[in-house]
């Protein structure tokens, strides 16, 4: 079933009133009870927004968990030692580790973000060490 905004924000707002009407029997301070609905209508739109985004999968989906798939490589030693044309192998045993060990993570599913953190460089520059390969990789397949 799809995510409906305005039924789910009915329910929240109808909810928040409630808490605020028993925290004013309470007799919490105004100040405090509009720091906390501030804070949970940002908490909800976060929320809202990932479901909106969230992909509705079939019933009889079964996702397979990335630790599940098995690469055929494992580490860029192996990566390079599988490479079968010459070509190939040729520019990228001209290129430094970080730029081959950069293309195994992309290989391997990671995102330029989660590249960044592991080997340290910004995030601009794995993508720029990207499109650089990418581009002497195009001249050779091109031709």
């Amino acid at each position: 079933m799809a995510y409906n905004k305005a039924s789910e924000e009915k329910k929240w707002l109808l909810w928040k009133e409630a808490e605020e009407r028993k925290l004013r029997e309470l007799g919490v301070s105004e100040d405090t009870i509009q720091r906390l609905h501030t804070y949970d209508w940002a908490e909800f739109n976060r929320e809202r927004q990932y479901r909106q985004r969230r992909a509705e999968w079939p019933e009889h989906f079964e996702p397979v968990s990335a630790q599940d798939i098995e690469l055929p490589v494992v580490n860029t030693e192996n990566l390079m030692d599988s490479i079968e044309n010459m070509e190939l192998l040729r520019i990228l045993t001209k290129e430094d580790k970080l730029t081959i060990q950069i293309a195994f993570l992309k290989m391997s599913g990671y995102t330029g973000h989660e590249i960044a953190d592991i080997t340290g460089l910004s995030q601009k520059a794995v993508n720029l060490r990207m499109m650089r390969l990418r581009k002497k990789l195009k001249k050779i397949f091109k031709a």
